[in-house]
């Protein structure tokens, strides 16, 4: 983003379009370019003079000055002297104050008494009084990855996000819409999502809705600008506060892009309350995947994006989970006539509790959870139950019966995996070709072969390498059934004994 003051925009016919650049100014974008990495070792006021100089050959100081601040914020100013700027203008001040100083001649003898009590050079300390100031800082270096293109690439879009600071609303359609709602969640902008002929339509609501107009929630458009225009199709449509005029701002693909320098990473999450439900539930070992903004729900004639969705390891079926946190009255209001639209879908919301809005969302039909502070595993936990109850019965019910697997050994976890379904409903399947032993089922055959090749006195490490050569890797299991038990010898093996 640039400066309001390095704005350019035409207002013709009551609109609001930036003026961008065309191939001709990279011209002006190379001679920029050049003049910092022409100066590095220079000071700030030599540079600034280049600078100045391009300025008055160009048709258009702004365009300069635009290309000068994105280059800016690459390079590093150092202070550079031979002795520390305030001490030498301490001694230098001191040396001169008995006397005064006002002619140049005074000016020489109280500089070299200064260079006496530092034991350095006049010069030294001359050069070293005002080293400290902006326009004497020197340009360390400039580490940019931009060329030419990429910087008048980098200027239209920082340009777009300049105009978008004053705007009050924006309408937008990707055909990225959800790495868009992801954005616009993590700027923590208030949105709703429209259907439209054309497919949906994203409106982010300005401040003015709220409160009052905030520098923060202006900058939080810009940003937005450019993960929309990382999409491969966009229209934008903004209404601009021009200074009391509203204006209509249009940008689409093609009008700015992306280039090819990652931005620094923005926030995963909504919230705190978010971020920590998040981690927490992840490491739960449940047949849950948790899932972060899943896909748009329709409601209605508008779209609700769930913050998170429930997602059953054995099916396509989801739980969608919302989480309520310090809104408005006024948002809440809109977000539970959202959910009262929602059809034929799983839903949880929890709440702040200081919301107060808990009969409100069971009425819409939607279970709600309590929540202060941090949102209780076991609250939501108590909720998935009924879900997950009815869904390990249809997973069992799926479950052929009898259950006759072909392999003389299997497992527990390869049979659920096979069928894709919960171990639980393995567990409860009738297999009568099999014999199950801990978590392992074998054919009677199996057993008899391993039992008749087993003797008492054998190591352990013999009795797995029969085990192994059936496949099977439940030893004290096996063991158990046959009638045997290891005889440990500390730490280094055991041996074979009958119960």
């Amino acid at each position: 983003m640039l400066t309001k003051d390095l704005l350019r925009v035409s207002r013709a016919g009551g609109g609001y379009r930036p003026r961008f650049t065309d191939p001709d100014d990279e011209a002006i974008a190379a001679r920029v370019l050049g003049v910092y990495q022409g100066h590095v070792g220079r000071t700030r006021s030599e540079l600034e003079a280049a600078l100045e100089e391009v300025e008055r050959e160009a048709a258009d100081f702004k365009l300069v000055r635009g290309f000068a601040k994105l280059l800016e914020r690459e390079a590093t100013f150092e202070t550079r002297a031979p002795i520390e700027p305030r001490r030498a203008r301490t001694a230098a001040f001191e040396a001169a104050e008995p006397d005064g100083v006002v002619t140049a001649t005074e000016r020489e003898a109280a500089l070299e008494t200064a260079a006496d009590r530092l034991g350095r050079s006049p010069e030294a300390v001359e050069s070293s009084l005002f080293a400290d100031l902006e326009r004497a800082a020197v340009l360390a270096g400039i580490d940019t990855d931009y060329d030419p293109p990429s910087l008048r690439r980098q200027y239209d879009l920082s340009l777009a996000q300049t105009a978008l600071f004053d705007a009050v609303e924006v309408r937008i359609r990707s055909s990225d819409p959800k790495a868009l709602v992801s954005t616009v969640k993590r700027l923590r902008l208030l949105y709703e999502i429209h259907r439209t002929d054309g497919g949906r339509e994203v409106i982010v609501t300005g401040p003015d809705a709220l409160f009052k107009r905030s520098r923060r929630y202006g900058t939080r458009f810009a940003r937005l600008l450019r993960t929309v225009a990382k999409a491969d199709e966009w229209h934008l449509e903004a209404t601009i506060d021009d200074r009391g005029t509203e204006r209509r701002l249009v940008l689409e693909d093609g009008d700015v892009s992306v280039p090819g320098i990652e931005p620094v990473a923005e926030p995963t999450f909504d919230s705190g309350v978010e971020s920590d439900f998040y981690s927490r539930f992840s490491a739960l070992d449940l047949d849950w995947r948790l899932l972060r903004e899943p896909e748009p729900l329709e409601a209605g004639e508008y779209v609700v994006v769930p913050d998170f969705a429930f997602e059953w390891a054995y099916g396509e079926f989801r739980v969608f989970f919302e989480i309520m946190g310090f809104w408005t009255p006024e948002y809440v209001e809109k977000k539970l006539s959202r959910f009262a639209d929602l059809e034929d879908v799983a839903f949880l919301v929890a709440y702040d509790e200081s919301l107060g809005v808990g009969e409100a969302i069971e009425a819409t039909g939607q279970r709600a959870i309590p929540y202060t502070g941090t949102v209780r595993l076991k609250s939501v936990r108590d909720a998935l139950r009924p879900y997950e109850e009815r869904l390990r019965k249809e997973s069992a019910d799926a479950i052929p019966e009898p259950l006759s697997p072909e392999g003389g050994v299997v497992t527990v976890d390869g049979l659920a995996e096979r069928h894709g379904v919960p171990e639980s409903a393995i567990e409860a399947a009738t297999l009568p070709d099999h014999e199950q032993v801990g978590r392992t089922f074998l054919r009677p055959g199996v057993l008899s072969e391993v039992e008749t090749r087993l003797e008492p006195g054998m190591t352990l490490s013999a009795v797995e390498d029969v085990l192994d050569g059936h496949g099977i890797d439940e030893t004290s299991a096996v063991l158990s059934r046959l009638g045997y038990r290891i005889e440990w010898d500390g730490l280094s093996g055991g041996t074979l004994r009958e119960t």
